[in-house]
């Protein structure tokens, strides 16, 4: 009891007083280890370094620089092109267009953060445009980002799998179904605003026009299809495939569509770097953490106070995904993952359920705190680059918010909608 008390109050305390989770995941290692009557500085230098000396997680720094190299070289662009080529002249069609071009988008870069702010930039001002209320369009955009994590290739999946010691190969087909049944939902959310609001129509684009469309983003199209063929052939690991989607990034930003420059080369990877930064030090303050909560053997504390529940799977999904779903709205995914990550998925094991399947509604109901107040760093992306006010993107994200939280219910109630697939493929 008196480590889940502080282990609580340095890390919430450090967080109320605005301090990084990262230093504050620290702060809570070192208070611990004095707990613990376990100080020792070597110690916690060596567990700061093992959280990032970890071959798996070169995954992360490579999609994160895929990212930034499709945003700026015209890949991103070219597929909201295509989307709005054969969708835009529908009643509310720049809307579908956010969907469909998000789910594609999600085939490529795996982070929400990336994917929003390309979605953002460049569909808002055209939303704005065509008088679509700003709440609904923010909205829209923001919940459309966050299926980035979801559909492989996934930087949070990458991160949860080494964390957990879960399949990330597994973790990577599970999302794949699940991300396109959120895209289906959110039509269906959007199709009942666009008709309340009668939102307008864009112009309907000749058949010539929608083909040239096509023909130009062929090659930012195969990108998700080289990804997801080379993972499900076994022709190269997920670590392997960041690569891969990085090099590709690179070759047809600079040599296809030539839109990448020298001179913007070192802008793109300066911003890849400092992201990676950020997160790599996120895992080795998470492992310090980590490693001291094992010690504390809180993971066996957990486990006793949730003995009445690990009998019925079920119930014990439930209530940890009202757990996460709550700490999502104080926290960002990647310390949510490294910190209740090696937590709570022994816990599952022991509950019966299925590690991947579990991993899979960990992410998601984790995404869902991405849209949802006060923290909300997805929402954060879009109110910036549409300069809104927060409350405005808040009110047009509830909507989709409660069309995600009914789909996680189904998700609980109904696993083989997650499992099944994940058969199949294999």
């Amino acid at each position: 009891m008196v480590v889940t008390l502080i282990f609580l109050t340095v890390l919430i305390g450090g967080m109320v007083i605005g301090m990084p989770i990262a230093q504050a995941l620290v702060l809570t290692g070192v208070a611990l280890m004095w707990h613990l009557d376990f100080f020792d500085s070597q110690l916690l230098a060596q567990n700061l370094q093992a959280g990032f000396d970890n071959f798996p997680l070169l995954a992360v720094p490579f999609f994160i620089l895929a990212g930034e190299l499709m945003n700026a070289g015209g890949l991103s662009r070219r597929i909201i092109d295509l989307a709005r080529a054969y969708v835009g002249h529908i009643r509310g069609g720049l809307g579908y267009v956010a969907i469909g071009a998000a789910v594609l988008l999600a085939s490529m870069s795996g982070s929400a953060i990336a994917d929003t702010a390309a979605l953002a930039t460049i569909l808002l001002p055209m939303m704005r445009d065509q008088k679509y209320p700003d709440s609904y369009s923010a909205g829209l955009l923001a919940s459309g980002g966050i299926i980035a994590p979801i559909i492989p290739p996934s930087m949070p999946f990458v991160i949860y799998g080494v964390s957990t010691n879960t399949s990330i190969s597994k973790l990577f087909l599970s999302g794949l179904v699940p991300g396109l049944i959120m895209g289906l939902f959110l039509i269906f959310a959007w199709w009942s605003i666009a008709r309340k609001y009668d939102l307008s129509r864009g112009p309907r684009m000749a058949w010539g026009q929608r083909l040239k469309t096509l023909a130009q983003s062929f090659w930012a199209m195969m990108m998700p299809v080289i990804i997801l063929g080379g993972l499900k052939g076994g022709v190269f690991t997920p670590t392997e495939a960041a690569v891969v989607a990085a090099v590709y990034a690179l070759f047809v930003s600079m040599v296809i569509y030539r839109e990448m420059t020298w001179g913007r080369l070192y802008a793109v990877f300066l911003a890849a770097a400092k992201t990676t930064a950020v997160v790599m030090f996120l895992c080795g303050a998470a492992t310090v953490t980590a490693y001291m909560i094992t010690l504390a053997d809180l993971p066996n504390m957990l486990a006793e106070s949730f003995s009445g529940l690990l009998g019925n799977p079920v119930l014990f999904m439930a209530t940890m995904m009202l757990f996460l779903l709550v700490v999502g709205t104080a926290m960002d995914l990647t310390p949510t993952i490294l910190i209740f990550g090696p937590v709570c998925a022994p816990l599952a094991v022991k509950a019966g359920i299925d590690p991947v399947y579990f991993g899979f509604m960990f992410i998601y109901v984790g995404c869902i705190g991405l849209i949802t107040p006060p923290v909300g760093t997805v929402q954060n992306v879009v109110a910036g680059v549409g300069r809104l006010r927060m409350e405005t993107v808040i009110r047009g994200t509830n909507p989709f918010l409660m069309v995600y939280v009914l789909l996680a219910v189904l998700f609980v109630l109904f696993p083989q909608i997650i499992l099944a697939p994940l058969r199949w493929m294999h």
